[in-house]
């Protein structure tokens, strides 16, 4: 089928997962699959049109990568002799830190798998250190491979036997960002540093890795014990009665919905679910006016002392709050709710914050990409550049909120500053 297309065959010819191709493609091909909401938008009142902030967006991304890649900008390199080429002793401390959070949670039952109520109730420090282990695993193992001068099938086997063992490790703790990132670091860094995957491949792997993940979470909500409390799915108690018409209209829109079946909902609910929480930010500013920063601060105030409220949950109390009144919770109690990136940077400043933000994403990816075509696909620099374009894919949907996943991509630009490389080809 791929074989003699010729648009596919154009791909190849390039590097899929350049700033120019892999990252836009997401953000397009995302937002293009939320149009089909099956009646979910009618029935939440999410009525606006947020292609205008795409296409601002990708402008300013596009604007950023090409001047980056004209002036051909890298991140500096500092010449620090006493620990350039010490970020394997670096990574092997940061992967002891997490391998004894994630024996304890272990060991004392924290088993997120085995029930929503376990895993909204990890322990959030010893979740946060834990995923020092699978971050470390991933440059280590990938660092060796790329080390290794007389790499074979048998060795490589080996490499990769680990990395699943700490996948595994932790598919049970029940979060799927944590193993989308795992699996998309992989993939990107094997392109590099391995064997270079075709547009195809790239294709039929992304769907069957969307597929996976998506079943993933609907045996998750459709197992839950709904007899608990915390797994109620009942509607929020209106304190002024509707009226005969609204009650029937409710109701048609619910039936709209309700005539697709739950598992072809679940295909695209998290895209749909995204491109309706985007239209109530937009509600949001138009009422009460833009946060400038006050959103993301909330990413570093919530490992300060006392009770602190995540970006996740106030974004929950921002959704909801459009649709309490009317019986209907976008999500329930005790869930919190991921903006997207498009409406995390709408909400701090409209359009200027979007421009800003996916200029900054554009920015970082671009100069982390010409270390890569500077020092060659098989070098650190590859496993650093998936990472980050990994980390910046999954906030497509989930924003970037999360603080453990800014101090790694932190982590992952400073140490390509120290890392040396004599080796220069393209990736």
């Amino acid at each position: 089928m791929f074989k003699n297309n010729k648009f596919i065959q154009s791909i190849n010819r390039r590097d899929m997962f350049s700033p120019y191709i892999f990252f836009p493609a997401l953000v397009i091909i995302y937002f293009f699959l939320s149009i089909f909401d099956f009646g979910r938008a009618d029935y939440f009142n999410a009525y606006h049109n947020i292609v205008p902030l795409i296409v601002v967006g990708l402008v300013a991304y596009y604007v950023v990568v090409y001047i980056v890649q004209k002036l051909n900008l890298t991140f500096f390199q500092f010449k620090w002799g006493f620990i350039q080429g010490k970020n394997v002793y670096f990574l092997a401390f940061l992967g002891l830190i997490g391998l004894i959070s994630y024996l304890i949670m272990l060991f004392t039952g924290q088993i997120g798998i085995l029930d929503e109520s376990i895993r909204r109730n990890l322990n959030p420090k010893l979740n946060f250190f834990s995923s020092l282990l699978w971050f470390a695993s991933i440059f280590l193992v990938y660092n060796q491979i790329v080390k290794d001068e007389h790499l074979t099938k048998k060795r490589l086997l080996g490499y990769f036997s680990i990395l699943a063992i700490v996948f595994c490790a932790f598919i049970l703790m029940g979060y799927r960002t944590p193993i989308a990132l795992m699996f998309f670091t992989t993939l990107i860094v094997f392109h590099y540093v391995i064997k270079r995957i075709k547009a195809a491949w790239l294709i039929v792997f992304m769907v069957v890795l969307g597929l996976c993940f998506v079943t993933f979470g609907f045996l998750r909500l459709v197992s839950e014990d709904t007899t608990k409390e915390f797994n109620s799915r009942k509607a929020p108690q209106v304190e002024v009665p509707h009226t005969a018409p609204e009650v029937a209209k409710n109701k048609k829109l619910q039936e709209e919905v309700n005539k697709t079946p739950k598992w072809v909902r679940a295909i695209n609910g998290e895209m749909v679910a995204g491109r309706i929480v985007t239209s109530k930010i937009i509600d949001y500013t138009k009422d009460n006016g833009y946060m400038y920063g006050d959103f993301d601060k909330g990413i570093f105030s919530t490992v300060l002392p006392g009770e602190q409220v995540s970006p996740r949950a106030l974004m929950t109390d921002i959704v909801n709050s459009y649709t309490i009144d009317e019986g209907k919770y976008i999500t329930r109690p005790g869930r919190t709710t991921t903006p997207t990136m498009v409406g995390q940077f709408y909400i701090e400043g409209g359009y200027i914050g979007i421009v800003i933000g996916f200029g900054l994403y554009g920015l970082i990816l671009s100069m982390l990409y010409n270390q890569v075509r500077k020092y060659g696909g098989r070098s650190y620099y590859s496993i650093a550049y998936g990472f980050v374009l990994s980390v910046l894919a999954i906030s497509i949907h989930t924003g970037l909120l999360d603080l453990i996943f800014l101090l790694m991509m932190g982590y992952a630009i400073l140490s390509t500053s120290l890392e040396t490389s004599k080796k220069k080809s393209n990736p």
